[in-house]
């Protein structure tokens, strides 16, 4: 990198103008240069009305001063007021570090109305910093890049320019701080969700009629004495070793979160309903909503409070595939009607609710695909078995694991096993496809039945809703991919519960930002975007001053041409960049240890 400095004549005055460029090596040994910062006008001698000025920040008099700047090889005019020299040959450039991504989610932080909610649920007393921004600090890492609040105190803090973005120093990153704000959010869950309702409402006009519920689980590394809410149970992360939380959420079709809980590990599916309809009833009121659940979530007595008219509540719920069997004979003379080019359905009211039996092209040719390439695998691991002859007790051990690997696809297989006294031949051991189970069950494949108590509504903008549950599934894995929710290392009760809310909350920047991106560029994810603006970084321009104090300029480089595309199609705009300071000359130098934790681009 350098310095390059170009004239231009202007109203017959010269002036100059200063920016920081890098080479970059082309094929065919050319270069090409790019500009990386664009510093502007340092003045020449030119008459006052033409001088350029600049706000600074004293930070040795704590008050902004208008300077005008003046290369050390030009006079100074007599005439110019609040004037310095700048020597630009002792230019140097400090504390690279990412800006873009991180202004994006702080700007997402504030279209929600964040800062203003948690600055009247968190205000400040006697703290050196605001609580809000220390949650914001959290927040934000949560988004972009998840770890531990020690992570951001030891290294993400410093590698972001959150100082910039949060107006602070260091002390928002404290340790015993960062720790502190979690003791302090949970109070202001309930609160909290009925504000984002309303921000959405405003931002996207969202509809709140259809509510989609379902639950997860999430793991702890560790003993939680100290958490009564960490239990084993059914792992949806396939670590049933480890102790667990489970969290259950409601969304809306377009995934906006309306509000979340979280219950012991140990929690069975079917008791956290009724608790959820009644949490939501009291915090929004009571009004016509419909419920999408899976078929595991309610009971036939939850069902039937549900149908109960003065509750005016709906519910669209999968069941079990042995339903179909059981009205077998009266679906069989039903007419098929086509709601899609590739799913049909028929229609049976029963007791008072409408039955919807649906069959997906799809969704068929997809279950016969992962049911054969279990069963394939099966069947070569098999003929290994049958081709190498082991023992019976080393046969039995490889044929259980092989029933663990294959599930539900080791029922259409007949095998046949040697005795106790039989030595195992390949007269002893045998093994065929049961090919009139298999094709049975073929036959069932892509249909599943929906239930309902909207006896009046239209079959297609039932399976619409239904199939809208991939919503809430794609905000689960968002929460433990993206986000890293899992695993929870928190000892107390009440910070496992604030891990979550932070994880919520990211997740709510997560789901702000992907329906702006749907209107203005759909093809575009979140991920993606982020990834895009990471490349915008802040440095600091140290330029000294005659007098032995440093002018620092902080500044974010221009970004490239792809990401100046996805900003303009996302429709935002960089901000200003920020108003330099004046330190003092005892500060400029670093130490040694702070040179070893500053990487260099000068």
């Amino acid at each position: 990198m350098f310095l390059r400095s170009t004239n231009r004549k202007k109203d017959g005055k010269d002036h100059r103008y200063f920016s920081i460029v890098e080479n970059r090596r082309l094929s065919g040994g050319r270069t090409a240069q790019r500009t990386v910062l664009y510093l502007g006008e340092i003045n020449d001698q030119q008459k006052a009305a033409w001088r350029k000025t600049l706000d600074v920040f004293d930070e040795e008099e704590q008050r902004y001063t208008s300077m005008s700047l003046f290369p050390e090889d030009r006079e100074i005019p007599a005439d110019a007021v609040d004037s310095v020299q700048v020597k630009l040959s002792g230019l140097k450039l400090r504390r690279p570090r990412i800006f873009g991504n991180c202004w994006l989610a702080c700007e997402l932080w504030q279209q929600l109305g964040l800062d203003e909610f948690w600055q009247q649920h968190l205000p400040e007393a006697r703290e050196a910093v605001s609580w809000e921004k220390v949650l914001r600090l959290l927040v934000v890492n949560r988004l972009l890049d998840p770890g531990s609040e020690f992570r951001i105190h030891r290294q993400w803090y410093v590698d972001s320019a959150m100082d910039e973005l949060l107006e602070t120093d260091f002390a928002v990153a404290e340790k015993d701080r960062l720790y502190r704000c979690l003791d302090r959010v949970l109070k202001h869950k309930q609160d909290l969700f009925v504000w984002l309702k309303q921000k959405w409402a405003d931002l996207f006009q969202a509809d709140f009629e259809v509510l989609l519920y379902d639950l997860t689980s999430t793991y702890f590394e560790g003993e939680m004495e100290q958490n009564p809410k960490a239990k084993r149970g059914y792992s949806r992360d396939q670590r049933p070793d480890c102790l667990q939380l489970v969290i259950a959420l409601v969304v809306t079709p377009d995934g906006f979160p309306l509000a979340y809980a979280v219950m012991k590990g140990n929690t069975s599916d079917r008791t956290t309903l009724p608790g959820f309809l009644k949490k939501i009833e009291n915090t929004h009121g009571k009004a016509r909503r419909v419920w999408v659940m899976d078929r595991g979530i309610p009971s036939e007595a939850h069902l039937q409070e549900m149908r109960e008219p003065e509750r005016q509540t709906f519910y669209l719920v999968g069941t079990p595939k042995g339903r179909i069997n059981q009205h077998e004979k009266k679906w069989l003379d039903l007419p098929w009607q086509k709601v899609r080019d590739s799913v049909e359905v028929k229609l049976y009211q029963h007791e008072g609710e409408l039955y919807v039996l649906a069959k997906s092209d799809g969704r068929q040719a997809k279950e016969k695909a992962m049911r054969r390439k279990r069963l394939a695998r099966l069947l070569r691991k098999l003929r290994a078995m049958r081709k190498s002859l082991p023992k019976r007790d080393q046969l039995l051990l490889r044929i259980g694991a092989a029933k663990k690997e294959a599930g539900r696809a080791f029922g259409f297989v007949k095998i046949q096993i040697p005795q106790k006294d039989q030595a195992v031949t390949r007269e002893t051991f045998l093994f065929q496809v049961d090919k009139p189970k298999l094709q049975a069950a073929e036959q069932r494949d892509g249909h599943y039945l929906l239930r309902s108590n909207l006896t009046a509504e239209d079959p297609a903008v039932l399976w619409a809703r239904y199939v809208q549950l991939t919503q809430i599934e794609s905000a689960f894995r968002c929460l433990k991919s993206e986000l890293n929710i899992r695993p929870i290392h928190h000892q107390l009760e009440q910070r496992a519960d604030a891990h979550v809310l932070i994880a919520f909350l990211a997740y709510c920047l997560h789901v702000t930002l992907k329906n702006r991106l749907m209107i203005h560029a759909p093809g575009l994810t979140p991920a993606a975007v982020f990834e895009k603006l990471a490349t915008i970084q802040m440095v600091e321009v140290w330029i000294p001053m005659l007098d032995g104090r440093w002018l620092v300029l902080p500044r974010h480089t221009q970004p490239e041409k792809d990401v100046q595309a996805v900003l303009d199609h996302i429709h935002i705009t960089l901000p200003s960049q920020p108003p330099p300071r004046i330190k003092a000359s005892q500060i400029a130098e670093l130490t040694p240890s702070e040179a070893a934790d500053q990487p260099s681009l000068w």
